[in-house]
């Protein structure tokens, strides 16, 4: 089942086998995907990057909020730096990516692997995906402040 993508949150990166890799609930979960995407615009107008972590029945996507457990956190975390780090070099692609290689990477998890993946099934992609850069570059002082100090706590703790 491919994620909605005419929603207010548009997927831009995705991983959808997150199923096979949901921490203890690994292919026991309602939550079958995550993404990075353009959100609704907020009170100021802008547009912004938001996660969602995608729920389902295995018949409907749910739109109900959810409470996000640690492990699945961090599985966010991850997604969110190997998605700056694509958009680092994404300027050298036509569209922001490789549409003969739109997995960006398999990060190993459990025995299996979390997938970050361009979602291709976005039928305004290449819109979204121009807005979806242009925001990560407007952000980047702010997501480059947290990132080194999350580098920092990492180190301190001996990662």
């Amino acid at each position: 089942m491919k994620l909605p993508t005419t929603s207010q949150h548009k997927p831009v990166v995705v991983s959808e086998n997150y199923d096979r890799v949901d921490g203890r609930s690994a292919r026991n979960t309602d939550v079958k995907a995550l993404s990075l995407g353009l959100a609704a615009k907020n009170d100021t107008g802008k547009a912004a990057i938001a996660a969602k972590a995608w729920k389902s029945t295995g018949e409907a996507w749910s739109t109900e909020s959810e409470e996000l457990p640690l492990h699945r956190i961090l599985d966010l975390s991850l997604l969110v730096c190997r998605t700056l780090n694509h958009f680092r070099e994404a300027y050298r692609y036509e569209h922001f990516y490789d549409p003969q290689k739109p997995v960006i990477d398999r990060i190993a998890l459990q025995g299996d692997a979390l997938n970050v993946a361009i979602c291709t099934d976005n039928d305004t992609l290449h819109d979204d995906i121009k807005q979806f850069s242009r925001v990560l570059s407007e952000d980047d002082e702010l997501i480059g402040e947290r990132l080194r100090a999350l580098a920092r706590l990492l180190k301190d703790m001996g990662y």
